[in-house]
């Protein structure tokens, strides 16, 4: 019981860590997650036709919670890519510092939650890769009952790796090169 209260304190405390980094933001990271939200949903809406349209055409409606995880995922994914954007004091950032395999480490666990997200609201039947894997009948009967542990898994990766690259910008910020001085 100790250990969950302790777990429970800790990730309490990330929250609270990357809510301070994401007052830190600059307007153009604020610009950035807004364009990037609205690609990211239109381009997944889109290709799982959760926004109609003559290019897709999906054999299953969408059922209810397809519309909130496509809405979270892709506010989560627009927020994480303006986390990687360099705010307003990018010229003295020192380039030399940053940690590139922690970087690689985020950027895949957010690639693999909108991978996840676009499995989970698409159309069981429609998904090529699960009809071959698992035909017609497969699809719906083990594809389809799996997609909410899908969208779970996609908000979970998505969300934990906004969280840890906020909290990065508080507990960890960039070192910045001393000003120069002018003689």
């Amino acid at each position: 019981m100790r250990s969950v209260q302790a777990a429970v304190s800790s990730w309490c405390k990330a929250v609270g860590q990357a809510a301070d980094g994401l007052r830190t933001w600059t307007p153009l990271q604020v610009a950035t997650a807004a364009a990037t939200a609205l690609g990211f949903a239109l381009l997944l809406g889109v290709a799982t036709v959760l926004i109609p349209n003559p290019i897709f055409s999906r054999e299953i409606a969408p059922v209810w919670w397809n519309y909130p995880v496509w809405v979270a995922t892709s506010l989560l994914s627009g927020m994480l890519v303006a986390t990687y954007v360099v705010g307003s004091d990018a010229s003295t950032t020192d380039p030399d510092t940053v940690d590139e395999r922690s970087e690689r480490r985020s950027s895949r666990f957010g690639i693999a939650g909108g991978v996840l997200a676009w499995f989970a609201v698409g159309c069981p039947v429609c998904n090529k890769l699960a009809l071959l894997a698992l035909g017609y009948s497969g699809a719906i009967t083990w594809f389809a009952p799996a997609q909410p542990f899908l969208a779970i898994g996609a908000l979970l990766l998505t969300g934990g790796t906004l969280v840890w690259r906020l909290r990065g910008q508080v507990v960890c910020p960039t070192p910045t090169r001393p000003a120069e001085v002018a003689l």
